[in-house]
């Protein structure tokens, strides 16, 4: 463990970097020596990265490579436990860490889905408190996180409840450090594209920037054979430019893990394949991101502004033997930059004086059109889910006929034959796989429904804030009551 130092001067820039590592025991190709090369990377870079977040690194074993190699600019760092199977994600500080949780999503896949595995590995978001001076407001809190996987396009991804709840909550986390005067760093692979409906619920509900958005504002909303980017009419991104201008850090040109087997066969026989920079590139996206926020909704002090310097995808290279991209994503990098607290702590101080006197209401930013999409995305899959409890808790029931009729079968025949020992194991393997429907339909999407009322009743306060804030009535028309009803 370092020691606990907390420097003396708070750094005027701080650089940020996020990466999904594809470190899946036993299913991720070349896991180990990739994420040993992830590490090696980090410690070579020039100027090194004073906070990380990785996503997608399962194991201690990996974690630990790539902390013994970062630990003299990184000496600080958490490997976060969650769900069956962990939780993936590890926060690395050039600065002491004062505290940290893991806050998981209420919502999180579905245990069925085991060969997606989202149910599985407990997603939701790993939390620290990072100390980078003496001064009360010098304090980052960073939140690293791994949204639920997309498995089809919007407005017809049966998850897009689960992500849209997601974003809400850390949405309220990311506000929840703001209104405590803290630096807001919030990184990770949200699995959504800059036009998503998640994209605009996490900038609207918290104070924070896209930082690539800051520098790029006309860069690309998904990939270029996505409706979305095809009606801005824009020709079609060659690599490089996707990576310099669009952010792109998943399915593009230059990543050999989205290469066809022919092309990645002659990688593996040791073949040196060059990419060409200008070919057209049509399905690379941007899905990993940094938002940060300045702490601008404290009312107790002036916080310092921070403000992005550059932005860029880093961690491109390949692997020196395997000559395989080092993950199937690419990094996403930042850098921000401190301004001087006694420049703007007149004009602060003068904001705070006139706004003392006025509620704030941070949900106002959402429109009331969004709460309506948000009402209608659960009551949709409310829908789906009473309906998979219906349909689940039939087939336990019938499952247990059917057993007690193949008992009462093996009763007349005799445990002699092999008609009985058919009937046994036709008894056996139907009520195991009804007692699995009935716990999952009767626990688990029970469980599953009282989020989702939570959720909603979250979801409708806001908007009950937001039209009192319309109307400048603080808070008279808050719901007290009605998150007490029961399934």
């Amino acid at each position: 463990m370092a020691s606990q130092a907390v420097p003396n001067e708070p750094p005027t820039h701080i650089r940020i970097l996020s990466l999904n590592c594809w470190g899946l025991k036993y299913i991720s190709t070349y896991r180990h020596e990739r994420l040993s090369e992830i590490g090696r990377q980090l410690a070579l870079a020039s100027p090194p990265p004073e906070i990380v977040g990785l996503q997608e690194c399962w194991t201690q074993q990996d974690y630990e490579s790539i902390r013994d190699q970062t630990r003299h600019i990184l000496p600080y760092g958490k490997f976060y436990f969650g769900g069956i199977f962990g939780a993936g994600l590890a926060i690395l500080s050039k600065w002491p860490i004062e505290e940290s949780s893991m806050y998981a999503y209420p919502l999180n896949g579905r245990p069925t889905a085991f060969f997606r595995g989202d149910w599985f590995v407990g997603k939701g978001v790993a939390c620290a408190r990072v100390r980078f001076g003496p001064g009360i407001a010098d304090v980052a809190e960073v939140f690293c996180t791994h949204l639920h996987a997309p498995y089809e396009r919007e407005p017809n991804d049966s998850y897009l409840c689960h992500r849209t709840a997601q974003a809400w909550e850390i949405s309220k986390l990311m506000r929840g450090a703001a209104e405590r005067g803290h630096l807001v760093i919030g990184l990770g692979d949200f699995n959504m594209l800059p036009s998503s409906f998640a994209h605009r619920l996490i900038t609207a509900q918290s104070p924070v920037h896209d930082v690539w958005r800051v520098l790029h504002p006309d860069s690309s909303l998904a990939a270029a054979i996505n409706p979305i980017e095809q009606a801005r009419n824009r020709p079609i991104p060659s690599a490089e430019f996707n990576l310099t201008e669009n952010g792109a850090t998943c399915d593009g040109a230059f990543n050999t893990w989205r290469w066809s087997k022919p092309l990645r066969k002659r990688l593996d026989k040791g073949e040196q394949i060059t990419i060409d920079k200008d070919a057209p590139d049509p399905r690379a996206k941007r899905l990993d991101y940094i938002f940060v926020g300045d702490g601008g909704y404290s009312p107790e002090f002036p916080p310092p502004r921070w403000s992005v310097e550059s932005a860029q995808v880093s961690m491109t290279q390949r692997h020196p033997t395997l000559r395989c991209s080092l993950s199937d994503h690419f990094a996403v990098e930042a850098v921000i930059t401190r301004s001087p607290t006694a420049a703007t702590a007149s004009e602060d101080q003068l904001e705070k004086t006139e706004s003392s006197s006025k509620p704030i209401y941070p949900n106002a930013a959402l429109s009331l059109e969004t709460y309506d999409e948000i009402f209608e995305m659960i009551r949709v899959y409310v829908l789906r889910e009473r309906s998979q409890r219906r349909w689940r808790l039939a087939h336990f029931i019938l499952s247990l006929i059917v057993s007690i009729g193949c008992m009462v079968g093996v009763w007349w025949v005799g445990s002699r034959t092999y008609i009985g020992f058919i009937l046994i194991l036709l008894s056996t393997l139907n009520f195991g796989a009804g007692i699995l429907d009935g716990l999952i339909g009767g626990l688990f999407v029970s469980g599953e429904l009282r989020a989702l009322k939570e959720f909603e009743w979250e979801v409708r306060n806001a908007k009950d804030l937001a039209i009192a804030a319309q109307k400048k009535v603080p808070g008279s028309s808050v719901r007290a009551s009605e998150g007490d009803k029961t399934e």
